[in-house]
């Protein structure tokens, strides 16, 4: 993991322009989805780089707070990245909870959970959970439990039934197929210790 407080120099944003502050967007580190819109002075961001979770300057409070000291629903920081005029930042984060708006939802902007290609981030995410449940609750569970090689076989099972759904189904049962498709290969990954993210990897260095 990256190291906050020496792959960031405080001393390089531009807090002047904004009269002490800097906006600060903060995203779903996995789904890329935008879940607010805060502010930070250099101590807030200062204080987000030592402490690992993300900390702003409210403008009404006329102060410093840390997401989720009252609500628990932190945000712990992934990366801290800033802009080409270094007086705006982006940062990712990996919520504790699904809560990242004071509405109880998990974005500021709208009642939309992850769109589009975040969906699969939040099933990684899901399967993690589950995989740790009852297997007499949880699919997932039970698949974990029978082991690598079973959760293959039913990768391989579901391959096939895509597969002959493309060639002689509706489309309603290609997308069905598809989608249990998708289920199976995430949680043969997460049997392995990998993830997503390991297989958008090798399709960047594809891109080259």
């Amino acid at each position: 993991m990256t190291d906050l407080k020496t792959s960031v120099d405080v001393s390089a944003f531009d807090f002047a322009k904004g009269n002490g502050l800097i906006p600060a967007i903060v995203q779903d580190a996995d789904t890329l989805q935008v879940l607010t819109l805060a502010y930070m002075d250099e101590t807030a961001l200062q204080e987000t780089l030592e402490s690992g979770q993300a900390t702003f300057f409210s403008r009404s409070r006329g102060g410093r707070w840390r997401k989720g000291e009252t609500s628990g629903d932190f945000l712990n920081v992934v990366s801290v990245t800033p802009d080409c005029d270094a007086d705006a930042v982006v940062v990712k984060v990996r919520p504790v909870n699904a809560n990242a708006c004071h509405l109880n939802r998990t974005s500021c902007f709208g009642d939309e959970v992850a769109p589009g290609l975040g969906q699969l981030a939040r099933l990684e995410r899901t399967i993690v959970e589950r995989a740790q449940a009852d297997p007499e609750e949880s699919w997932t569970a039970r698949l974990m439990q029978k082991g690598v090689k079973r959760i293959a076989q039913k990768v391989g099972e579901e391959g096939v039934e895509t597969a002959l759904a493309a060639t002689a189904g509706p489309d309603e049962e290609v997308l069905n197929e598809s989608a249990d498709l998708i289920y199976h290969l995430l949680v043969l990954l997460h049997a392995r210790g990998l993830r997503l993210d390991n297989v958008l990897d090798v399709l960047r260095s594809r891109e080259k």
